[in-house]
């Protein structure tokens, strides 16, 4: 078995060159558990989630104070950090629906053609592959204690910005995995038919 690095613009991935076809053998992700992806060196990796704010809603002394604020906050990081941005899949079934429960149980002409206009939007979301941007920073540390630490101190300094941030999930992390792993193409499985 020969091992390679493979360098990119953020950092590098060892990769051994075996045989395997499995993804999971060539990647140095050991596991993704209690919100953090432990790697085959011991170390884990995980980060923060932030929520999504318009800030160009906001008047220009509004805006400036926040882009202030972000900049010293990325000026105190002083560890070795990946800012990631990532596309989430939306799913939006569920809302489409309710929306046809509402449209069956509506006698009212007017309001049955509202609702009936807001489903035919929903599908145009659906089949048009709409996603949600979600934004990350993630580091990685060998200690829990530390690490836990770093991910209060950037939820902290974040909401010092006027940002909400919670710590990664383990479907975050591993939506971020798949992500990285399949260039963000997204697959569909299917039933394979033979003639």
């Amino acid at each position: 078995m020969v091992e390679e690095i493979i360098n990119g613009k953020v950092g590098a991935i060892r990769m051994s060159t075996n045989s395997s076809a499995y993804t999971e053998n060539w990647i140095s992700v050991k596991s993704i558990n209690n919100n953090m992806i432990l790697l085959d060196n011991k170390k884990m990796v995980t980060g923060v989630k932030i929520q999504p704010r318009n800030i160009f809603i906001l008047d220009e002394n509004s805006q400036n104070n926040v882009i202030d604020n972000l900049k010293t906050f990325y000026n105190l990081i002083d560890f070795e950090f990946w800012l990631v941005v990532a596309d989430r899949p939306v799913d939006i079934n569920l809302y489409i629906s309710q929306l046809q429960l509402q449209l069956n149980d509506t006698q009212s002409p007017v309001i049955r053609k509202l609702i009936y206009d807001d489903i035919q939007k929903a599908e145009l979301f659906v089949n048009n592959d709409v996603v949600d941007t979600e934004y990350f920073i993630l580091f990685k540390e060998d200690s829990t204690d530390a690490l836990q630490k770093k991910v209060r101190l950037l939820i902290n300094n974040l909401a010092s910005c006027g940002l909400i941030a919670s710590q990664t999930s383990n479907e975050d992390l591993r939506m971020i995995l798949d992500n990285f792993l399949n260039g963000g193409a997204r697959f569909n499985s299917g039933t394979v038919m033979s003639e």
